[in-house]
């Protein structure tokens, strides 16, 4: 029996996960860190903390599962997306990672669309210019830090930077690569025309692989800190989105991914480079080698339930909130919310949106703003679906839902009438973290591919088809449509 490892690499904790070659998970370990935001707009992170966690959480899952390390038959990484990790010619870090909720980079994005141009950017990349992405962080350290950037020899991202560590080797899965925006992404490898436009050394940046492909193999220094075997294989995996859909199954063309968490991503699988073309879809390649996926991201999904909960019922279970939402009917009697309580992404890229309660009177109770919260939300998820839909996705048979909000069977009944969509929950909880386990264990041989992998180990725990309510959503929409159009030049002026 072998065992492999998926080493999630986040904002604020690293996870180690273990499992067995039948997909069966043994443990799971994690240490937190924190992350600093030393002006307005700025987080960065100083990526020791990632290795230091790295090296804790491994010992110990692998204490926890019981397992002899000489057995573990594979390494899969994933982790935060887009952040910039500058390293000197003899490897060290330059300056601490700018981290991919960094937003100084306003300027920056200007810039490259006037480099390129903002169609001939979305062609080649999928994307446009954002905040998020790495391309501008790379062009504000040119311009602020010429010192740091005449230094720099190597770009990597977050995981990338673990990969190092554990290898030696600077590589790249394809999925995060093509976060950066530096990626053509129909070609799946960096973009000569994006580099030169960006004066980005092509050598700067490291190999790419698929994630399923082995990139390395474990160094004898680092087996020692993580009390594991010198010479472990170590495969690509993904960005933390992309190796989440794998570890839920979303790895087929009709069936996305739903993580309603603080934020909300969908997440659809297609099997060519497919792009929104306005850019108000993230399109990327896939951890599944030879595969893509769009990419929708609210930034308040179940966050503004907690908002909600926090603001007006503090201390309140949510079962308790949620019980009277039972009653109050589909509509929430004319009511309506708009979830930007902090900006937005998708499908309005609008740091200033704001959230609203919309129809309120005096028969409003606090159980119809509550479903109305819930509405809102699914209403905000939707419009990612359609976007979707409208760049050519044109079968969705089920959506796979994880993350707190799941959790809620009325939540579930609600997404399946707005989305008119089937709506499932699966048997796996750690998403991204699994997800490259399973890539590991695919590229150590024990599945044929990805598809396979996640056909032998995930499986459907619950299913909602849509009801009676899903006409009243149907007619409810396009007011939804209409709140922010008309309420921006508003939010603008507040």
């Amino acid at each position: 029996m072998k065992y492999f490892i998926g080493i999630d690499t986040s904002t604020t904790a690293t996870k180690a996960l273990l499992i067995d070659e039948g997909g069966r998970m043994l443990g799971v370990a994690s240490n937190e860190y924190p992350y600093d935001t030393p002006q307005p707009l700025w987080s960065e992170q100083d990526p020791a903390l990632w290795w230091h966690a790295t090296s804790l959480s491994i010992r110990q899952v692998v204490s926890q599962a019981g397992v002899d390390p000489s057995a573990i038959g594979g390494i899969g990484l994933t982790g935060q997306m887009h952040g910039l990790v500058l390293l000197d010619e003899k490897g060290e870090v330059l300056r601490p990672s700018i981290l991919w909720n960094d937003q100084r980079t306003g300027a920056q994005c200007d810039e490259i669309r006037a480099r390129l141009g903002r169609e001939r950017l979305i062609q080649i990349t999928g994307n446009d210019a954002l905040t998020g992405f790495t391309a501008p962080k790379i062009l504000w350290v040119q311009e602020h830090e010429p010192e740091i950037w005449a230094r720099a020899r190597h770009i990597l991202l977050p995981k990338d930077y673990v990969r190092y560590k554990l290898t030696g080797d600077f590589a790249i899965d394809r999925a995060d690569g093509a976060g950066t925006i530096l990626f053509d992404l129909a070609q799946r490898d960096w973009s000569p025309e994006v580099l030169a436009a960006l004066h980005i050394p092509a050598d700067y940046l490291p190999k790419t692989y698929e994630g399923s492909e082995m990139t390395g193999t474990l160094l004898p220094a680092a087996a020692k800190d993580l009390g594991l075997p010198a010479g472990i294989p170590i495969f690509g995996g993904g960005g933390d989105q992309a190796a989440s859909a794998v570890g839920t199954g979303a790895v087929r063309a009709g069936v996305v991914s739903l993580s309603l968490g603080t934020s909300g991503v969908v997440f659809a699988t297609t099997d060519g480079p497919a792009i929104e073309p306005q850019g108000r879809l993230h399109a990327f390649c896939h951890s599944v080698p030879g595969k893509w996926h769009f990419m929708g991201v609210m930034l308040s999904a179940a966050g503004s339930l907690r908002w909600h909960r926090d603001t007006f019922a503090p201390g309140t279970d949510y079962d308790t909130l949620l019980k009277p939402v039972a009653d109050v009917p589909a509509g929430a009697d004319g009511l309506l919310f708009l979830p930007y309580l902090t900006g937005e992404r998708t499908p309005h890229p609008d740091p200033l949106a704001r959230g609203a309660f919309v129809g309120l009177t005096v028969r409003h109770s606090f159980p119809h703003l509550t479903r109305a919260v819930l509405e809102g939300v699914s209403f905000g998820l939707r419009d990612s679906f359609e976007l979707m839909k409208g760049a050519g996705l044109a079968n969705i048979s089920q959506v796979r839902v994880t993350g707190g909000g799941a959790r809620s069977p009325l939540w579930r009944q609600i997404l399946a009438d707005v989305f008119g969509a089937e709506i499932v929950t699966v048997n796996t909880a750690e998403g991204a973290a699994y997800g490259a386990a399973l890539l590991a264990a695919t590229g150590a041989g024990v599945f044929p591919n990805v598809e396979a992998a996640c056909d032998a180990t995930i499986q459907v725990t619950g299913s909602t088809r849509p009801g009676a309510d899903q006409a009243v959503y149907e007619k409810l929409y396009p007011l939804y449509r209409g709140l922010y159009p008309a309420l921006t030049p508003i939010f603008h002026a507040l």
